[in-house]
């Protein structure tokens, strides 16, 4: 009976341990929903407006992608009905309307308010005008939002687990490192240049250098040039005359970002084997590696025909973000930050307020 007793006060102390005084559980669950999914709470008014702004938003097209792909699984709920199973969801977009309380229109966000991981986006406005006006002209700060919060979560993911291959290869041929999927397993080296992809190859890693001339590199004419010189070489075909290069340079779009706190030249466009029907979607980051005057391109591509492409195109595109060159080399894992656009002369000023 003692015994049952001891056992029976460990666990109310256990128990009080992990609630609130509110009678809150300490204990954070786990979200629900899968990734890319969104869930909206607003009222009819709202949500079923002519204008259905917020949903026009959220259902457009992934960019750089051959076929039409929707950036969001997107679920609306009242909020009347926004109750406990409903607030554990992952992507959460609530919209908050009162002419009585707001004077203007904004956001605001929260992080794992009743889940792990959770990312609450608070629109608050006015009017339904004045919210509807907002969210057209900020769209792509909303879909942009709720996208590097996916991509934070793939890179937690690759922290624990990515290509211990991959590593070891960019390390040795560019003293640098950078995390893969770590079901890239397979690899092909070249003259500063390394293709590695899994077993199917339907997701592939490509990186290669070269010397760092002047700022004309970070040009899409320069971009595509030096990229199909690059595959035309190291990606061949199948046959005589075959090999891989930029599609449509048309299509092919780009600009300045942010990567550990760097200038970077991101493109996207889509690549084709010349003289064969194999074709998919690209993505790189284009680096200046200072201490050794040479520029790094690092690149993912999917082969997946006939099938979706969104998801693996989005998880090598956040593996881009891992890459550290020799010089950020012991750095810590860097979220992707909300403003990820960044000038060349901004970086260049930081750095040198830094030294």
């Amino acid at each position: 009976m003692k015994k049952l007793i001891l056992g029976l006060s460990t666990m109310l102390v256990m128990l009080a341990s992990t609630s609130c005084g509110d009678g809150k559980s300490m204990v954070t669950p786990i979200s629900s929903g899968r990734p890319y999914e969104i869930l909206v709470v607003a009222d009819d008014k709202c949500w079923m407006s002519p204008d259905s702004a917020l949903f026009h938003v959220l259902d457009t097209d992934v960019p750089g992608l051959p076929q039409s792909e929707r950036s969001f699984r997107i679920s609306r709920v009242r909020p009347e009905y926004f109750e406990r199973a409903m607030r554990i969801f992952r992507n959460i977009i609530i919209v908050d309307i009162q002419p009585s309380v707001y004077t203007q229109t904004k956001f605001k966000y929260t992080r794992d308010a009743y889940s792990s991981p959770q990312m609450i986006m608070t629109i608050q406005s006015s009017s339904q005008e004045d919210f509807a006006d907002y969210v057209s002209k900020h769209g792509n700060v909303i879909v942009d939002f709720f996208t590097r919060a996916e991509m934070n979560r793939q890179l937690k993911l690759l922290e624990k687990e990515h290509s211990s291959l991959v590593s070891a290869r960019v390390g040795s041929q560019f003293d640098c490192d950078i995390w893969m999927p770590e079901d890239l397993t397979s690899y092909k080296t070249g003259q500063a240049f390394l293709w590695a992809s899994n077993n199917l190859n339907d997701l592939n890693f490509v990186m290669y250098s070269y010397p760092f001339r002047d700022n004309r590199t970070f040009t899409k004419e320069f971009f595509i040039h030096k990229r199909d010189s690059v595959m035309a070489i190291n990606i061949p075909g199948a046959r005589e005359g075959m090999y891989m290069e930029t599609a449509d340079s048309s299509l092919v779009s780009v600009k300045n970002i942010a990567v550990q706190g760097d200038y970077a030249f991101e493109v996207r466009g889509l690549w084709e084997m010349k003289n064969d029907a194999m074709g998919g979607p690209f993505v790189s980051h284009v680096r200046v590696d200072r201490a050794n005057a040479r520029v790094i391109v690092v690149e993912g591509f999917v082969y997946n025909p006939s099938k979706l492409k969104r998801d693996p195109m989005r998880k090598l595109e956040a593996a881009l973000y891992t890459l550290k060159l020799p010089q950020e080399k012991g750095k810590g894992l860097s979220e992707l930050p909300v403003d990820q656009s960044i000038s060349e002369e901004k970086a260049v000023k930081e750095a040198e307020q830094q030294k």
